[in-house]
């Protein structure tokens, strides 16, 4: 290496140290910047380690081939059964094992539950393409038409690969049921019921990564009653016009990691259900999509206690929403110490949006309790905005308002036009550290003087 490119490598790894130590908050030339000085890319999150190879498998652990089992792989033949057994076979296995799907094949598989606890550490390694029936009318009479590959009471497992998740949701997203059939949102009458992709369930010390999946019938990934997750390096991707297509769902898990995705789809990009605390979203792009989502929460009166949420270092373009939490009138429990933070908004709607009065079928009665949201922190979040809503939009419990947001460095801008909309506020307390674009004077001193404690759950 020549004296002039050692001085540039050691020049970028100076460069690298000091942006972590700033904790990745961009170089602030001015409080009055253009447009294009706001699009800092986010920092790098931590790099995933990289996947078994297909040529190292051999060499590391015992492989379980589904062809040893008599799979086809050629994308018509039911292979479900041969998956079974090359499960029970590696889940048996009393060292570490592979569970391999290889490349240059394609498998169909309706409906099966993979069922845990395995005797030791298992690799899935998707090297192929993985797919379900071709729709609702494919879809054996006798199969839940809830969910497609399910891992049930699986600790220590690995999923990873180069290989290819397709959903086929295009007949499923074509259902009379769904929103966008009828007139104006509106569902119409008849089955509904669609398949979530991969569905981890009662399931601990899991890594998903580095896998591509596309086109679920519904979610594409999630996670029920689950700890100690990590997720890094996904590529989500269907339509943005497909319904209910979430790309991660948590509910009810905890102690999870989503890393260095890009999500693409017609829903969340990550939500957040009921009873996840201790979840760190970082370096994710997301777009088209509805944003990063804490809920719904709360829906049927029902009690939602999340906790401990930080999204980061993300970017989110071309979406209706960027981050939001969205809960149901009548429900209880809360929602605290939620930080949003270095989060760049490309022609978003709603940027930043607390939507306590959520209804998806525009026909909800009004009540008076309501998830008790408090210690919310939203921290330089920069981009543009989509003119037809406010950048903010905090839209809190007529009887039970929100507490301790806070807003530090927002510059949020017309994506085209020079109008800057006002933010809307209703009854949400809190505090704005800096000058914000645009200022948010709707939002309220202090704390209210009368919190109803009959209606607020702290969980």
């Amino acid at each position: 290496m020549d004296f002039n490119r050692y001085f540039v490598v050691l020049f970028a790894i100076l460069l690298c140290f000091f942006a972590r130590s700033a904790k990745c908050r961009p170089f602030d030339h001015s409080r009055y910047r253009t447009l294009s000085q706001i699009s800092a890319s986010p920092c790098p999150a931590p790099e995933a380690s990289a996947p078994v190879s297909d040529q190292s498998l051999s060499h590391s652990a015992a492989v379980f081939n589904v062809l040893s089992y008599g799979a086809f792989g050629d994308g018509v033949v039911d292979d479900t059964q041969a998956f079974k057994m090359a499960w029970d076979a590696a889940c048996q296995a009393d060292n570490s094992a592979v569970f391999l799907v290889p490349k240059h094949y394609s498998f169909m598989i309706q409906s099966a539950i993979f069922t845990g606890p395995c005797k030791s550490g298992l690799v899935f390694q998707i090297e192929g393409s993985l797919m379900p029936p071709d729709g609702p009318d494919s879809w054996p009479k006798n199969y839940s038409k809830r969910q497609w590959l399910v891992f049930y009471r699986i600790n220590g497992m690995s999923m990873q690969g180069g290989g290819v998740i397709d959903g086929r949701g295009e007949k499923w997203w074509d259902l009379p049921c769904k929103p966008h059939k009828g007139i104006n949102g509106t569902t119409l009458p008849g089955p509904c019921d669609s398949p979530v992709a991969i569905r981890f369930f009662w399931s601990s010390n899991l890594t998903v990564q580095q896998l591509k999946i596309k086109n679920s019938p519904q979610f594409h990934f999630r996670f029920d009653n689950c700890h100690d997750v990590h997720i890094d390096s996904l590529y989500i991707k269907s339509p943005a016009g497909s319904p209910n297509t979430d790309g991660i769902h948590v509910e009810n898990s905890n102690d999870v990691n989503i890393y260095n995705s890009v999500v693409s789809n017609g829903d969340d990009c990550v939500s957040i259900g009921a009873g996840s605390y201790n979840v760190d979203i970082r370096n994710m792009t997301c777009g088209p999509s509805h944003g990063i989502s804490i809920g719904s929460l709360g829906i049927k009166n029902s009690r939602a206690c999340v906790s401990n949420i930080t999204v980061t270092d993300s970017v989110i373009k071309h979406s209706d929403n960027g981050v939001r939490i969205k809960t149901w009138q009548g429900g209880y429990g809360s929602v605290s110490k939620v930080t949003f933070n270095n989060i760049h908004m490309d022609t978003v709607r709603n940027p930043i949006i607390i939507d306590q009065y959520y209804c998806s079928n525009k026909a909800c009665l009004n009540q008076t309790s309501a998830v008790y949201i408090t210690d919310i922190s939203y921290t330089n979040i920069k981009g543009t905005y989509d003119v037809r809503s406010p950048p903010i939009h905090l839209a809190c419990s007529d009887t039970v308002p929100c507490t301790n947001l806070t807003l530090y460095d927002i510059e949020l801008f017309p994506a085209q036009g020079q109008k800057i909309l006002d933010p809307f506020c209703w009854n949400a307390y809190g505090d704005t550290s800096t000058l914000t674009v645009p200022p948010v004077f709707c939002l309220m001193e202090g704390f209210p003087q009368l919190l109803p404690s009959n209606d607020v759950d702290k969980c």
